[in-house]
């Protein structure tokens, strides 16, 4: 009896903290289908009106086409950095090497509005004008963390034995690399790659203290909601954003729950302990 009153109310709570994160998204979502320009509920009439609108402003496109470059380089680069770091906090043992691990962590762990200023102040001393480029600076500052934490979890999550054992085979560093640690570290690349790219395209706090006269798709939105316009539009960019946001987002959840497992002529071996 009280397995079964924990499980209801385990999965009533559950259902709670769901509406509670999902109703106002959903509401966005449905609003960007209706047909006056007024928020009003209920809806009087549906239309796609507003998304024919959206795609045909040429400053939201300009703006979108903006937000995917600068997300599609900030992740490269954490892919890049991020790699390295885990690699190394990993594989060697150094004075400070835990002092260097909170280093990297900490970008993540501060208020936007501290990095945004911070790199901000660092662009005037240094005469940096704004371009796409401190933009993508402000943003990996913290997609390196994402992609740090998956492949170091991944890391240690595997077995140290599988490297061993391809030395004692023969294997250089290359075919170790192919075999052995590319299968192991790829679902985790990928996931973190995802997280890193859905974090950027999203981010609004640094990208205002960062990016100058420019405008990403999310300071697009912050400026027509903070002057009253197109709110109809914005809400059909609302629903484009949501839903790039969460495609990322699920498929690396679904790839954060592979442990790794290595396949070769038909044979497996598993990667964790």
């Amino acid at each position: 009896m009280e397995t079964s009153r924990a499980r209801i109310g385990f999965g009533v709570a559950t259902a709670l903290v769901v509406a509670f994160l999902w109703l106002p998204l959903l509401l966005i979502m449905l609003y960007a289908f209706n047909g006056s320009t007024i928020q009003s509920w209920p809806i009087s009439g549906w239309t796609f009106h507003w998304f024919h609108a959206a795609w045909h402003d040429h400053e939201a496109r300009s703006s979108l086409w903006l937000s995917l470059k600068v997300g599609f380089t900030a992740t490269v680069i954490a892919l890049l950095l991020g790699t390295a770091a885990a690699a190394a906090i990993y594989r060697f043992r150094f004075f400070g090497r835990e002092a260097v691990s909170f280093l990297l962590l900490l970008p993540i762990a501060l208020p936007g509005i501290i990095t945004g200023m911070a790199l901000n102040s660092a662009y005037a001393f240094a005469g940096v004008r704004f371009s796409i480029w401190t933009i993508v600076v402000g943003h990996a500052t913290f997609c390196v963390v994402i992609v740090y934490n998956n492949v170091l979890a991944r890391l240690r999550r595997s077995s140290p034995s599988l490297l061993e054992a391809s030395a004692d085979l023969g294997a250089d560093g290359w075919h170790t690399f192919r075999f052995v640690i590319w299968p192991v570290l790829s679902t985790a690349l990928v996931a973190g790659g995802l997280l890193a790219f859905a974090l950027s395209f999203d981010e609004v706090v640094v990208t205002f203290f960062t990016a100058g006269a420019q405008n990403t798709l999310p300071l697009l939105i912050f400026g027509y909601i903070r002057l009253g316009q197109q709110l109809p539009v914005v809400n059909a960019i609302a629903f484009a954003m949501i839903v790039l946001t969460v495609i990322p987002v699920a498929l690396a959840q679904r790839l954060m729950r592979d442990t790794g497992v290595l396949r070769r002529g038909g044979t497996a071996l598993a990667t964790t302990k």
